[in-house]
């Protein structure tokens, strides 16, 4: 019988097709397992059959209905793995197949595609252009050196055309996969050493011979990050069941290289932009420290609730709903882990209060006192001074340093503000109460005195940790080999926690790495997200140093976002309506669909409009089943985590992105309100990478100023 494997592509193709087409592509599918290949190329329904002056000899199509056809690459070496490419309309299937060549990786091993018709035409008008030109982007990169990273001739005849960045982009399309990866890192400044380890050797087969194997079959067994092999009947109906979510399930081998190494000396970190599969590889690496020993506790943790159920529903799924494996890991968020140590080691639970009443309680402070500084300020030096430095008396206080603070303050008016946190505890003890980080600070005190109560701890949004967080994380496991296995990005900070790992106990030296690519979202939608964040730095994880979005790309390819304003709210909304049901007339589900704003108020509005055009939706906050039809309205901050194919976010003016309230004023400390400013940016950065293949950011009034200024429009959305 033959096999069946799935490309990349034709998931992207798969994903857009309207229901009755989906079907058909499932029926064909489905009768392509259980025939023979002799029987393959003599069944009339399925109609296999060569594509007229294909540049690739093994191009078929197949029968999908009168109107779609199956692109397949078909074995020509005697094997039976047959690759589904793509599902395109019956005329335009014969036109995509015949430009289409796939070849093997000289150095990687890997299957990669390139349209060799449209590469034979752009070189020769570019090669005279080329020769006109001061400089060549690639002029410093010797033939030889191309070579040892797999640019095998045709690309280099093209590669020595390319002025610039740009004339690399237009080529993205084009060029096999793995040759334009390497062509983009070298093109960010990565050295060729770096490019080699990093993208090309962790691709590359360990038991690789001199010369490459033709062979189909192994070609696709050594792509796994862009080709899904399907094993058998009940695999494939599972598969293109849930198209959305199978990408998710296979590692790239630089994730792969990370999540199942044997063993690591100590703390390692993992960073990387939105959709790089961080999540994908700190689950995965819970699933390789459990299966090294039947004893092992695993502590999977993260920043809030909702995170935390993601992470339980993917690791059940992961470990194919093992009761005994996922008995031996808990997952949970480092305050309820915190609640945990102290309400089992004290014997009481604490009764932390809420973020409002925490504000309130400041708010007292500043008028009994008669200070000076507004409770923000107030609130912003116990948690960023006094608990992230764990400081436990006045002279402790003096003493310290205020990295972050904008704002000096004298021995008199340290001696003035220790008296404030005083007397916030005093009023805390006397309504019996406690705050998140207290809580915390107290468990990581009780950890330092009893037994440590996990083997490993596995460490998921690390960016919006507190200093107080950390130090539980840090006594919950002992120090030593694979202890902590960190995943975040600091671009997606959005609760103002700076940390230094060091200074904590954890370092990470010498166990980071970086994962590049974008798995979830375009590259325009990545593009212009980046955008946001173009004009300002952001301190790497570890609180060292900066950290960059360079080499940070998708090899995916799509429309770009549509960024519109409308003179009212009204309008805004019922455009917001028109778009999702042109999304949902296009095939896609109501759930894949997300829906944003910052504030509740305009999802409110958006949820009755929505409602009143017929269009099933549901509030994120009511935590719906993932099985749970309806359109999903989620605030910004609650779109942390999230992915949906398409994503608008609504209500981006100069009010809301930033809103005031969340800024310090310049006057009270201008550091703050810079780091105010980036939180802010950060939050509109998440939301919008949230989506996969199709992105709306709207307003009405006045834009936010972050709202990247060449794609401000003004008018009705399409």
């Amino acid at each position: 019988m033959p096999q069946l494997a799935f490309a990349n592509s034709f998931w992207e193709s798969y994903d857009v097709l309207e229901k009755p087409v989906k079907a058909g592509v499932r029926k064909a599918m489905q009768k392509f397992q259980l025939l023979s290949v002799p029987e393959l190329h003599a069944d009339k329904g399925l109609h296999l059959e060569s594509v007229h002056n294909a540049r690739d000899a093994r191009m078929r199509t197949i029968r999908i209905n009168d109107f779609w056809r199956g692109v397949v690459l078909a074995p020509d070496d005697g094997s039976d793995v047959f690759l589904l490419v793509n599902v395109v309309r019956h005329d335009d299937a014969y036109t995509w197949a015949a430009k289409r060549l796939y070849t093997t990786n000289s150095v990687t091993r890997a299957l990669e595609v390139r349209n060799v018709v449209a590469i034979e035409q752009l070189t020769p008008a570019l090669e005279k252009a080329a020769a006109a030109a001061d400089s060549l982007l690639f002029a410093k990169c010797s033939d030889t050196v191309l070579h040892e990273l797999g640019i095998d001739e045709q690309v280099l005849r093209a590669v020595r055309t390319i002025v610039d960045k740009a004339q690399l982009k237009a080529f993205e399309t084009l060029l096999p996969e793995d040759q334009c990866e390497v062509l983009q890192y070298l093109a960010e400044g990565f050295g060729p050493d770096e490019v080699y380890r990093d993208v090309v050797a962790v691709r590359r087969p360990v038991d690789a011979g001199p010369d490459p194997d033709e062979s189909l079959a192994v070609a696709i067994s050594n792509t796994t990050n862009r080709i899904t092999l399907v094993t058998g009947p009940e695999e494939l109906a599972d598969i293109l069941e849930k198209p959305f979510s199978a990408w998710r399930v296979f590692l790239h081998p630089s994730q792969r290289r990370v999540a199942y190494r044997v063993s690591y000396g100590g703390p390692v970190q993992i960073t990387g932009g939105p959709g790089t599969g961080k999540t994908v590889a700190a689950l995965h690496r819970v699933k390789h420290l459990l299966t090294r020993s039947p004893d092992t506790r695993v502590l999977l943790t993260t920043y809030t609730n909702a995170l935390a159920g993601s992470l339980r529903e993917n690791l059940s799924l992961l470990l194919d709903r093992d009761d005994a494996l996922l008995g031996r890991v808990d997952v949970t968020t480092v305050n309820a882990y915190a609640h945990g140590v102290v309400t089992r080691l004290e014997g009481k639970a604490p009764s932390p209060m809420n973020d409002r009443e925490e504000r309130q309680l400041w708010q007292r402070v500043v008028k009994q006192l008669g200070l000076p500084w507004t409770e923000q300020f107030l609130a912003q030096e116990y948690r960023h001074v006094i608990l992230a430095q764990n400081l436990r008396g006045r002279d402790a206080y003096r003493n310290a340093l205020r990295r972050g603070r904008g704002s000096a303050l004298a021995s008199a008016r340290r001696d003035q503000m220790w008296s404030a946190m005083e007397q916030f505890e005093s009023m805390l003890r006397d309504q019996q109460a406690t705050t998140h980080l207290k809580v915390c600070a107290r468990a990581a005190d009780l950890l330092a005195g009893s037994a440590p109560t996990h083997d490993h701890v596995v460490v998921d949004e690390a960016q919006d940790l507190h200093p107080a967080q950390w130090r539980v994380l840090r006594g919950a496991v002992t120090p030593g080999s694979d202890d902590l296995f960190i995943t975040g990005d600091p671009h997606q900070r959005i609760y103002d926690s700076k940390v230094s790992l060091g200074s904590l106990g954890i370092s990470v030296a010498g166990r980071t790495h970086r994962l590049r690519i974008n798995y979830r979202s375009t590259e325009e939608i990545l593009g212009w997200s980046t955008g946001i964040l173009s004009p300002v730095s952001v301190d790497d994880l570890g609180g060292e140093g900066s950290d960059s979005l360079a080499g940070y790309r998708s090899l995916l390819h799509g429309r770009a976002p549509c960024v519109e304003g409308y003179g009212s709210e009204q309008a805004e909304v019922a455009a917001l309506v028109e778009r999702v049901e042109g999304w949902i007339g296009q095939g896609i589900r109501p759930s894949e669909i997300g829906v944003c704003a910052r504030f509740n108020v305009l999802l409110d509005k958006a949820y009755e409009k929505l409602t009143a055009a017929k269009i099933p939706v549901v509030r994120v906050r009511d935590n719906p089943g993932p099985g749970t039809d309806g359109v999903r309205l989620a605030t910004m901050h609650a779109m942390k985590g999230l992915e949906f194919r398409c994503v608008t976010v609504l209500g981006v003016t100069a009010s809301a992105v930033p809103f005031a309230r969340e800024v310090t004023p310049a006057m009270v400390d201008a550091l703050q309100r810079d780091s105010d400013l980036l939180r802010e940016r950060c939050l509109l950065f998440v939301a919008c990478t949230r989506a996969r293949e199709a992105l709306a950011v709207t307003w009405s009034g006045s834009a936010s100023a972050f709202v990247p200024q060449p794609h401000r429009r003004t008018g009705q959305v399409a």
